[in-house]
């Protein structure tokens, strides 16, 4: 058996999605683990006033690196982006990266994917699924390939409490909805929505299903892992402890309510919070690529990353834990003294916001337009209410995922590091 870091060793590993929160903790890790990687092929999206390489060496300047830059500072000499754009057809990449990538690339992780709750249904599934379908139909032509690791959620089936680690099948067909959805109106389509999503809460989740509906579809001959975190959060130890690059989700929530601006929150202080460190879960994508492609298993192998069965951790627990670490460790530039309340019952929480929330932002902004200044802080207030109502759902309610999948991939690897340790004894 050889160590997941020595089965890297000459690989070539095309990554999605590689410029964004998760993707760039893959790049991180396996630069840094697996220094003998041979390349890694990223598809990046050219941006308006910047160039391909320039959004990558921009990224590459970022302090999440700094490790990796110690031990080797040409790493980036195995970064070898490619221009890409996933709402268009064969994903924008040129003829001559096809041929690139499909001679000689040995595992792909697909971590592209938009996470805004809101998107309009018709471009979450151009990002999501149609996306998807094509990088598979790209991948069934790596004459190479020996692994395809798909990044999903723990909540693509958050209209279920307990959540197997299988593929669920929907009412609708991938294909036939895709199809249907091509000629209708915008406006039709935002009519339909929430008759299509049906109990899902959002078209992100829904999305998220149907993404790895198509995985088994359209995996053919491939060897298939697919990752399902919960919330991911900042890093816990590597590359180094508390490292996110974007205010999504709860880390933003955590951030206003440190700053003394949120005050108040919707939840219910018994259900889990079920958040996981980003590090983590990469850690677990990549021994999924490894054991997926040694152990090539019969069907795709559903892996739920969550934390909830094992450490679980509460939303009123936060309250505490959050409160008082700002307290002792003050942010700059607070808005005011951070307080915070986790409330369940809608009139405390309505009532809440008016007197924490709208009368402070009112009087703020009154005394910026008084001094000559823009007011600004109702319109943060409103940006606010509109992510933790985002939220609410998430915070309000349990689940339970079967994890068999991944104890199975943790006493894989438990058992090969303690042969390694015998080994290494004896000798």
């Amino acid at each position: 058996m050889t160590s997941i870091s020595e089965w890297y060793a000459g690989k070539n590993v095309l990554i999605t999605g590689a410029t964004g929160f998760m993707g760039k903790v893959l790049m991180e890790k396996l630069l840094r683990s697996c220094p003998d990687v041979n390349a890694l092929y990223i598809l990046v999206r050219p941006k308006a006033g910047q160039s391909m390489s320039e959004r990558v060496q921009d990224m590459m300047k970022c302090k999440l690196f700094d490790r990796v830059r110690e031990d080797n500072p040409d790493f980036h000499q195995k970064i070898i982006p490619i221009s890409s754009e996933l709402t268009q057809p064969g994903l924008a990449i040129s003829p001559e990266d096809v041929q690139t990538l499909t001679s000689c690339i040995n595992i792909v992780f697909h971590c592209a994917a938009t996470i805004r709750f809101d998107e309009p249904l018709k471009h979450a599934l151009q990002l999501n699924v149609i996306a998807t379908q094509q990088l598979l139909s790209l991948a069934q032509q790596m004459q190479h390939l020996q692994a395809f690791i798909h990044i999903s959620t723990a909540y693509a089936n958050c209209n279920r409490r307990h959540i197997d680690e299988v593929i669920y099948p929907l009412p609708v067909e991938p294909k036939k909805l895709i199809d249907s959805l091509e000629w209708m109106d915008d406006s039709i389509i935002r009519d339909i929505t929430p008759h299509l999503i049906g109990d899902r809460p959002n078209t992100y989740t829904y999305t998220k299903a149907l993404a790895e509906c198509v995985v088994q579809q359209e995996s053919g001959k491939l060897n298939i892992g697919i990752i399902r975190p919960s919330i991911v959060g900042a890093s816990w130890q590597e590359p180094f402890p508390g490292w996110i690059d974007n205010f999504n989700g709860p880390s933003g929530v955590f951030i206003a309510a440190g700053k003394g601006i949120l005050r108040t929150m919707r939840a219910s202080n018994d259900a889990v919070a079920d958040l996981i460190p980003v590090d983590v879960v990469i850690n677990l994508t990549l021994a999924a690529g490894w054991y997926t492609a040694v152990h090539r298993p019969k069907t795709a192998l559903v892996y739920n990353c969550t934390t909830g069965g094992i450490n679980p951790f509460h939303w009123g627990e936060i309250e505490h834990h959050v409160m008082s670490t700002f307290k002792r460790n003050p942010l700059e530039q607070a808005f005011r003294r951070p307080n915070a309340n986790i409330t369940s019952s809608y009139l405390i929480y309505q009532y809440w916001i008016l007197v924490s929330h709208k009368f402070p932002a009112l009087i703020y902004d009154l005394f910026l337009r008084l001094s000559g200044q823009k007011p600004q802080m109702m319109r943060i207030f409103n940006r606010l209410h509109k992510a933790i109502g985002l939220l609410e759902y998430f915070s309000s309610q349990d689940w339970e995922w079967n994890s068999d999948n991944m104890n199975m991939l943790m006493s894989h690897i438990n058992k090969y590091t303690h042969c390694e340790t015998l080994l290494n004894s004896s000798l």
